[in-house]
C-alpha cells in the first residue's frame, strides 16, 4: 500500500487496516518458520505497510487532540 494512499484513508479505516494488515503479517510470518515462502520480500512490504499505517494513525490521532 502506498504511502498516498494511506494518508487518504479515515482515523477508522486507518484502525480497521491497522490490525488487518499485523494479521496478515502474523500469518505469513509463521507460514515462513514452517517452510519457505516463495517470495520472501512480502514479509518486508507487509511490515514497512503497518509501520506506515501505524505512523500516520498517531499523526492524525495528535491533529484529532489538538
Amino acid at each position: 500500500m502506498k504511502q498516498s494512499e494511506v494518508k487518504a484513508m479515515s482515523l477508522k479505516e486507518l484502525e480497521d487496516a491497522l490490525v488487518e494488515f499485523k494479521q496478515r503479517y502474523q500469518e505469513l510470518k509463521r507460514v515462513h518458520a514452517v517452510t519457505p515462502l516463495e517470495n520472501p520480500l512480502k514479509l518486508r512490504m507487509l511490515r514497512r505497510t503497518v509501520a506506515r499505517i501505524a505512523t500516520e494513525l498517531t499523526v492524525k490521532k495528535i491533529i484529532v487532540n489538538r
